[in-house]
């Protein structure tokens, strides 16, 4: 029985008679008015072709353009079965496709031609991530020292060495033969990564005005400085830095000097710092308090609140000697006796290491972390170029001289550290002499005078002269040695401050963090008589240039390493660094102190 014939289906359109209503699209003036799609009626499959033919002239746009919602009606104008143009595309024709594949091997001229794309595009990729980055290891050429002394030329801070209107790390004046010494300890040459020889006129130290120097105006309290530090006594002129002390009233205070620093801009840990300085007033009168020095870059000098428990720690343990006054309930008793006659003989007022070994895990704190979970202990140590003062314990008369310092904190047994023959070197007695000042509750130092030039004074002689420190940062094998006069004044091992039984506390290592530069001219009782009547203003201190040098194997600047990082912390709490009116973490900042494990339990 032959099967039915399939049955064509058409797409079929309902009349609309026309109506007097509302005019349809076609024309504003027609009366007749649209159907809506769903009330038109499908017409019968069955209905003749010439009625269809007749009848299927849409009545408007709108019939013309919209499907009846009718099922049946909707499947017999989309589902019609018969050819379509595109059926050879998708019908496999046996007959044919051999005339093509010849009989369907994959080497055919199509199939070599397919094969062949698929293989230059994965030799591309293969080229591309694995060949690429090997001719690329094999055929770059070989990172530039020059500079900044990074790879590239780039310093750790991401500084390029060399800016136009030199403002490079290492200044384009500086002399060939000073890119290079040999360091004072281990004869080695060292290579210079910083320097600036100050010999463009005019230059201002404002905030945002230079790239490494930035001079604070405020207050120093914490010495109870006589001068209000203002950043116009600051500037370059005949080829040095000068920084002036004048008697000109400033802020309710009698005399006006300045300061300025490298803070969180340059920084470097170890190697060699050297400066060439005139020192200010005369060589023979008490009072004038120059210095240069460096700090680690956790503190910030003359901002209260950001050295409040910081200063002058280098410490790395876990033990009383990180507990406020270096005690725990009145204990260890040595604590508590043979220490600072002016504050009842207790040997520490320090309010505690803040972010020390003890430090809670979760507790605010920079890092790093040690390898069984404590955080390593983080401090501001201090190390002193210089600080010139008058006169030098067992040497006569009234000579020009200058303290050459470490600060340390926990501190020792009425502060006395370890010193001998191993630990204190002294080259020539017969100039530099240990001071007799160890320190108090707030600071312990190591210290030794050195008579200087005579000559290199504003009203002496008008010379200059060098000075500067080279040191080795940690524990074992650390050291600091001072140069004074251009020769080695002397040297402290580490060995020196090593742990102390009678108080408690674990070796202090020489100072780890990055440390940036600060120079200033002020005056203060604190530090010594002041001759008042004697004293002559303006008097100023020239500084011919600044170099740092450090051992090519070992370069390490910037302010933010990875093994001591500062830049998250100081950014969480960057009002403590630029708001000098705040002078305390707690009280004033309304910080509180990190929960540590020695003191209080750990969540």
């Amino acid at each position: 029985m032959p099967p039915p014939s399939p049955t064509i289906r058409h797409r079929l359109y309902q009349s609309i008679a026309p109506t007097d209503s509302d005019a349809d699209l076609l024309s504003p003036n027609d009366s007749r008015s649209p159907k809506a799609a769903y009330a038109q009626v499908p017409r019968s499959a069955g209905q003749s072709a010439s009625s269809a033919s007749s009848n299927a002239v849409p009545a408007s746009i709108s019939d013309k353009y919209v499907l009846p919602l009718d099922p049946a009606a909707m499947s017999g104008s989309l589902l019609a079965d018969g050819p379509e143009p595109d059926d050879s595309l998708h019908n496999p024709d046996p007959i044919r496709d051999h005339k093509v594949d010849k009989g369907g091997h994959i080497f055919s001229s199509r199939g070599l031609v397919n094969l062949g794309c698929l293989l230059i595009l994965a030799a591309g990729i293969l080229a591309l991530f694995a060949g690429y980055p090997i001719i690329s290891y094999f055929t770059r050429n070989k990172p530039s020292n020059l500079g900044g002394f990074n790879l590239g030329g780039v310093n750790a801070s991401g500084q390029v060495p060399q800016i136009p209107g030199n403002w490079g790390l290492v200044d384009v004046e500086t002399p060939d033969e000073a890119r290079t010494k040999t360091d004072w300890v281990t004869g080695q040459t060292w290579q210079l990564v910083f320097s600036d020889e100050f010999n463009t006129d005019g230059r201002t130290f404002y905030p945002g005005d230079d790239p490494y120097w930035e001079a604070v105006n405020l207050h120093y309290w914490q010495t109870d400085n006589k001068e209000w530090y203002d950043p116009r006594a600051l500037t370059t002129r005949n080829g040095s830095l000068e920084i002036t002390l004048t008697d000109r009233p400033n802020h309710g205070l009698n005399y006006t000097g300045g300061m300025m620093s490298t803070w969180n801009k340059f920084c470097f840990t170890g190697g060699l710092v050297e400066a060439k300085v005139m020192l200010p007033g005369f060589n023979n009168v008490h009072g004038l308090w120059p210095a240069i020095w460096a700090m680690g870059n956790l503190g910030r000098a003359g901002y209260g609140a950001s050295l409040d428990g910081m200063w002058p720690y280098t410490y790395d343990a876990c033990d009383v000697g990180t507990a406020p006054n270096q005690t725990i309930n009145n204990l260890p008793y040595n604590a508590t006796i043979d220490g600072d006659p002016s504050y009842g003989n207790v040997l520490s007022y320090l309010p505690g290491q803040r972010l020390s070994r003890c430090t809670c895990p979760g507790e605010s704190h920079p890092g790093p972390v040690h390898s069984n979970g404590e955080y390593v202990g983080r401090s501001a140590p201090e190390i002193d170029m210089f600080e010139a003062q008058v006169g030098v314990d067992g040497i006569s008369g009234n000579v020009g001289a200058v303290s050459q310092s470490g600060q340390w904190g926990p501190f020792n047994y009425n502060y006395r550290w370890f010193n001998d023959s191993q630990t204190l070197i002294i080259p020539n007695d017969t100039i530099s002499r240990l001071n007799s000042y160890r320190g108090g509750v707030y600071q312990q130092a190591t210290s030794v005078v050195t008579v200087t030039d005579q000559e290199a004074y504003e009203f002496n002689g008008g010379k200059y002269t060098t000075y500067g420190f080279q040191y080795q940062p940690g524990f074992e094998g650390a050291y600091i040695a001072w140069i004074a006069n251009n020769q080695l004044a002397w040297v402290l091992h580490q060995e020196g401050m090593v742990a102390d039984p009678r108080v408690q506390i674990d070796t202090r290592p020489v100072p780890q963090e990055p440390m940036y530069l600060i120079a200033n001219l002020g005056i203060s009782d604190k530090f010594g008589f002041v001759d008042y009547a004697n004293l002559q203003f303006p008097s100023t201190m020239r500084v011919d240039y600044i170099r740092v040098y450090q051992d090519p194997k070992n370069i390490n600047i910037g302010c933010d390493p990875q093994d001591f990082p500062t830049a998250a912390y100081i950014n969480e709490y960057l009002e403590a660094y630029t708001n000098p009116n705040l002078t305390t973490w707690v009280n004033d900042f309304k910080q509180p102190i990190p929960k540590n494990r020695l003191l209080t339990q750990c969540d």
